[in-house]
């Protein structure tokens, strides 16, 4: 059988790369084109370590060694265990679903019996559908972690007593209290509909023009941002429509950006 080395090269250096390049986009790591390429020319030329003989446990720790090596020459030692996680789990994903394709094509199926019917994918057909199917995995999962990037858990105090919510970060919501014109953070709790004074604030909403009872709590607290005070909280009476949110945040409250 014949291996045409120059191939296989050219091939692994092009999904090293591929996998690289999406590592650096999901993370934000604006990794230059220099350091991309050496990261996956490292990773291209461990292909030709391959033909050592070696055991399994052996190949499996040289595979984990070029990986460490193609982070560190990539990205540096900054996070460096997530880049690695990172990288592992864009490369599973990519591998999982070629291996599936080219199993679906090469393999036929009676029964519980496996048998090759002389067609495979070559690599070109695998190089050219690997690049679009990266490029749908990370899209799908940059969304999917920009978000949940904006989830917050929210302690709201109100006499002494504290309720806990899971909250969303709205960029769109400005709704202010329009006498002192701090912004209102949105809840929905039964807890505080008979809690008193209320001030009623005027709002529109796709229906039209309607009223929102707000009242004013003693303090709120986001994990991992910190406290503040002087904040409305409007009264909803139904849950936000995203599961397992119960209270809307807006910028100003997260960033602490009002007058106190």
């Amino acid at each position: 059988m014949k291996v045409y080395l120059d191939a296989l090269f050219f091939l692994n250096f092009g999904f090293d790369f591929l996998l690289l390049l999406s590592v650096s986009y999901l993370l934000r790591r604006n990794a230059s084109i220099k350091r991309l390429v050496m990261g996956s020319l490292l990773g291209g030329s461990s292909i030709f370590f391959l033909f050592v003989p070696m055991d399994s446990f052996a190949l499996f720790c040289f595979k984990f060694l070029i990986s460490i090596l193609m982070i560190y020459v990539t990205f540096g030692r900054k996070c460096f265990y997530q880049n690695m996680i990172y990288l592992y789990g864009v490369s599973i994903t990519l591998g999982g679903v070629l291996y599936f394709l080219n199993s679906s094509f090469s393999y036929k199926q009676e029964g519980l019996i496996f048998y090759h019917n002389g067609f495979s994918i070559n690599f070109i057909l695998l190089f050219l559908i690997g690049p679009y199917l990266l490029w749908m995995y990370v899209k799908k999962l940059k969304l999917l972690k920009n978000q949940y990037s904006h989830y917050y858990e929210v302690d709201i105090w109100k006499k002494k007593k504290v309720y806990h919510h899971q909250a969303y970060l709205d960029t769109g919501n400005k709704l202010k209290e329009p006498y002192t014109g701090k912004p209102i953070l949105l809840v929905f709790e039964t807890h505080f509909i008979d809690e008193s004074p209320k001030i009623l604030v005027p709002y529109e909403t796709i229906e039209g023009t309607s009223i929102l009872p707000c009242i004013k709590c003693d303090k709120i607290v986001i994990k991992g941002v910190g406290e503040r005070r002087d904040c409305y909280l409007g009264l909803l009476k139904k849950k936000p429509a995203l599961e397992g949110i119960s209270c809307i945040l807006q910028e100003p409250i997260l960033e602490g950006t009002y007058a106190h």
